[in-house]
């Protein structure tokens, strides 16, 4: 089943003159020109799906014509934080299961077919979510939806990576995570309108505007080419020429392309012979390949875990809770729920420049220290003053302050990367299921952080602050100690980032396979 799979792994230091020789300065366009066309666009219009579900329930959650059909979460029914968060967490359960599935789903049907599928998905969850009239209804649907979410947040960013050049494959991995900021405020601002709707429009319209992203990215994506490196594991290589033609705005004569097509179809040959020999000692105590998935696994899985632990989609789904927390009238806290998530979406634009020029480890090292001290800041203002901020407003607005300082900082390091790094990392055989494995894990944590919030901060006030700035001071150790920086380096170069498969052996086998294309 391996040598099915999508592309390149290992690239050892003697094969860095292939994707890097072309000059993205050459007057013939070959990367830079096409970043901005809306074919390069669609792709993160998967981010903008989960991004506007997500944030569609923050303002949903406290209008009184969505309290008055579900009224088991509103404030003073019995165990309304309970179902509260089960609502809220629903979307996270349905997009694990979808990611969980997604790996092998873009490795058979291509990476391009199964955001079509993901898209359909996620349109009978938004058809239902719209026409809900009780409270398991509602969960289900969005149960339905959040599969499609999910197939989407894994084989969006899969898909950007392999189409990507490696000098701006950070900046367009950036737009996806710009997608998911910018679908939650523009959800949050449509929702703080509709508010003032008097019928049940009020929250339905926001649940049935979210299905026209979904069928832009639906239609979009069949304008776009399939990713060269899942053709060639498929042995189309000359569909893969041609899509790297598209993709590049160059002819099928182009030297360079055809170099680049070349390396993809040396990687795969060689990723072949090296599982072939490898794989019967996947699981022997002394084989290269267990060694390879630990190191790239763990590092996935767990900037996916401490994406979600360190407070942020706490804050986005209840931001109005916190503020009412910190003694703001109703529509002070529904004003600034809305600020904050803006705070994000900057936070986010710089990193489309930031993560190539100053890398992926060193944004997250810097963003863990503020997100740490911000909590740290928040958890002694509420602590001391939550019982009477009538008479400490200086300290409220401290609180509310350092509330948009983390969330700028997090906007502009732990949103962005950890939905990059592991569409980056994985060898090319295994890089769909690695992929999947991590979002999974990022869809786990977020629903049981859905799900833990309400009740958490309902009985601690300050403990829920203290609880996420442990969490960012350990993101900050576990980065500093496991994560590798990956910026300016081609898919094929990740193995040498992890020091795997780095021997004479592999690299005089290389060499052959070099020869061999050579000599075709």
């Amino acid at each position: 089943m391996e040598s099915k799979q999508s592309q390149d792994s290992a690239a050892e230091p003697d094969n860095t003159n292939t994707v890097e020789r072309i000059d993205p300065k050459s007057p013939v366009v070959h990367h830079g020109g096409a970043i901005w066309e809306s074919r390069d666009t669609y792709g993160p219009t998967g981010g903008l799906l989960f991004g506007y579900d997500q944030g569609v329930v923050s303002v949903i959650l406290v209008m009184p014509q969505f309290l008055e059909r579900f009224g088991r979460i509103a404030d003073g029914a019995h165990n309304s934080g309970f179902w509260k968060g089960l609502l809220t967490a629903m979307i996270e359960l349905g997009a694990f299961l979808g990611a969980l599935n997604q790996g092998w789903i873009a490795d058979k049907i291509s990476r391009k077919y199964s955001i079509v599928l993901a898209v359909g998905i996620f349109t009978i969850g938004s058809v239902l979510q719209t026409s809900a009239s009780d409270y398991a209804m509602l969960t289900v649907a969005r149960l339905v939806g959040g599969i499609g979410i999910g197939m989407l947040s894994m084989v969006a960013p899969l898909y950007i990576s392999e189409i990507s050049p490696p000098e701006i494959r950070g900046a367009l991995l950036v737009l996806e995570e710009f997608s998911i900021v910018l679908g939650i405020v523009i959800a949050f601002w449509i929702t703080y309108g509709t508010q003032y709707i008097a019928s049940e429009w009020a929250w339905r319209l926001p649940f049935l505007l979210q299905m026209i992203p979904g069928f832009v990215l639906g239609i979009g994506i069949v304008l776009l080419p399939f990713s060269p490196r899942w053709l060639v594991a498929q042995g189309r290589n000359w569909e893969a020429l041609q899509a790297l033609c598209r993709l590049r705005r160059v002819g099928e004569d182009d030297s360079r392309v055809r170099d680049e097509c070349r390396d993809i179809e040396i990687e795969v040959k060689l990723q072949r012979e090296i599982l072939r020999e490898q794989h019967p000692r996947c699981f022997d105590a002394s084989g290269n390949v267990i060694r390879k998935m630990s190191l790239e696994t763990l590092a996935g899985t767990s900037l996916a875990f401490f994406q979600q632990f360190v407070g942020i989609n706490a804050l986005i789904y209840y931001s109005p809770t916190l503020f009412k927390t910190m003694g703001l009238d109703h529509s002070l806290q529904l004003i600034l729920s809305g600020v904050l998530n803006v705070t994000q979406l900057v936070g986010v634009s710089t990193s489309i420049w930031s993560m190539d020029k100053f890398g992926r480890r060193s944004l997250l090292m810097w963003g863990s220290a503020a997100m740490c001290v911000s909590h740290i800041i928040i958890s002694a203002m509420v602590g001391l003053y939550q019982d009477d901020w009538a008479a400490h407003r200086p300290q409220g607005w401290v609180s509310v302050t350092f509330l948009f300082v983390y969330m700028l900082c997090f906007g502009a390091s732990w949103g962005p990367v950890p939905w990059a790094y592991p569409s980056e990392i994985f060898p090319s055989s295994l890089r769909a299921k690695g992929v999947a494995l991590s979002t999974c894990i990022n869809w786990l944590s977020n629903f049981i952080i859905g799900l833990i919030t309400p009740p958490l901060v309902e009985n601690t006030g300050w403990g829920a602050y203290t609880f996420f700035a442990v969490f960012c001071l350990i993101s900050l150790v576990w980065t500093y100690m496991f994560i590798r920086e990956t910026r300016g380096r081609t898919l094929e170069q990740m193995d040498h980032v992890f020091g795997d498969r780095n021997t004479e052996v592999d690299t005089e086998r290389r060499r052959i396979v070099e020869q061999d294309f050579l000599v075709r």
